[in-house]
């Protein structure tokens, strides 16, 4: 793309080598351009964008899949910008995965970090979307499922139909039959969204979520041969 075209320029002392003077020690400036501001603005790209409420442990699980170290601490919007890394499936495979801010309703609006977050999560291929299980929370994972989804419809109906996979973490925090996690795995199983326990902390069902991340990108022919 040209974004503004350069003004023309000098003569070097070479363009007024004459039969008398082969060293002339002569050039003309060039002359002055026009100038122009531009605000450019980077999306992220990576195969994987790793989304949900603040909080949930999406720095932590990202953490733990991959070499990259984003910053963790208990309190909401640790996360200001996205932190990339590579995940290995296996020698051959690999694929990048980004720790992407957290969002509260009215995202959409550009409530918290709204806009940075969905901006980023455009440029993404697959989503995981990671919930809080922590009973010590009191909220309500379900609620937080549609809500992120809620706000993902509202700044684009494209992204809002982005292949998801629905993480419940914390799982060392419950049990299975526990109410909420029954609520969520139900609505995952009703809505087709592949649904998948684990814990960051701990690391329990990580190698498994890897295969079923690369299963998918694999499917779609998004799958990268590893460097």
């Amino acid at each position: 793309m040209l974004a503004i075209a350069g003004a023309r320029g000098g003569r070097g002392n070479a363009r007024f080598v004459s039969s008398v003077n082969r060293a002339p020690r002569r050039a003309d400036l060039g002359r002055p351009g026009h100038g122009r501001w531009l605000h450019l603005e980077l999306k992220l790209l990576a195969d994987v964008g790793v989304i949900g409420f603040p909080n949930a442990g999406k720095s932590t699980l990202v953490s733990r899949l991959s070499a990259a170290t984003p910053k963790i601490a208990n309190y909401p919007f640790t996360t200001l910008v996205p932190t990339l890394g590579i995940v290995r499936v296996d020698a051959e495979r690999s694929f990048v995965i980004a720790d992407l801010p957290g969002l509260i309703p009215g995202a959409s609006e550009g409530k918290g970090l709204g806009h940075q977050f969905l901006r980023h999560t455009e440029r993404t291929r697959l989503l995981v979307h990671v919930l809080d299980m922590d009973p010590g929370t009191e909220r309500d994972p379900l609620d937080d499922l549609r809500v992120v989804d809620a706000e993902l419809a509202a700044y684009s109906p494209e992204l809002a139909e982005r292949p998801q996979i629905v993480v419940a973490n914390k799982a060392d925090l419950f049990a299975p039959g526990e109410p909420r996690f029954a609520a969520v795995e139900r609505h995952c199983r009703r809505a087709n969204v592949p649904f998948q326990a684990i814990s960051a902390a701990t690391g329990a069902g990580l190698p498994e979520l890897t295969q079923r991340i690369a299963a998918r990108l694999e499917e779609a022919g998004w799958l990268r041969a590893a460097s």
